[in-house]
């Protein structure tokens, strides 16, 4: 087991809801365990917003006139893209079709489990970000579904 391994099993722990995971690869075992920490006590104080100047001609910050749109589907860990089941078949999804909620729309592969990652929407597939085969980082866009009304 090599260094780039062990990395990839600490970002899963890290980067997921696993709690534990045991890998025994060529005589050598690694166990990582992800111990529960208290929630962090929260402090909640009112804000007053500051008065905005309706004619400023200032414009907003790219991230305030950018809403996240609802229908953007993530990667919810570090892997490989694949589109289809296997090589050279359909893709589990294209653009224009329409998809319910749970229906899978891809596979991550993370340290050679594939991840059936399903649709948290229905609508249709408007846009597809990332092509088959490439790496895919936490919380990086994959789809965009245009929901349903």
């Amino acid at each position: 087991m090599n260094f780039k391994e062990i990395k990839e099993l600490i970002e899963l722990i890290r980067d997921t809801d696993v709690a534990e995971i045991e890998v025994e690869r060529a005589g050598t075992r690694i166990r990582l365990r992800r111990e529960k920490k208290e929630a962090p006590a929260v402090q909640v104080r009112e804000v007053t917003p500051a008065p905005v100047a309706e004619q400023s001609g200032e414009a907003l910050p790219a991230s305030a006139a950018e809403p996240v749109a609802a229908g953007t589907v993530k990667s919810p860990l570090v892997g490989t893209f694949y589109g289809a089941p296997e090589p050279g078949s359909k893709p589990f999804v294209e653009i224009g079709d329409h998809v319910v909620k749970g229906h899978v729309l891809c596979i991550v592969e993370a340290m050679k489990l594939m991840n059936e990652i399903e649709s948290e929407h229905s609508g249709t597939v408007a846009e597809v970000f990332i092509q088959d085969g490439q790496p895919v980082e936490y919380g990086q866009p994959l789809f965009r579904i245009e929901l349903d009304a």
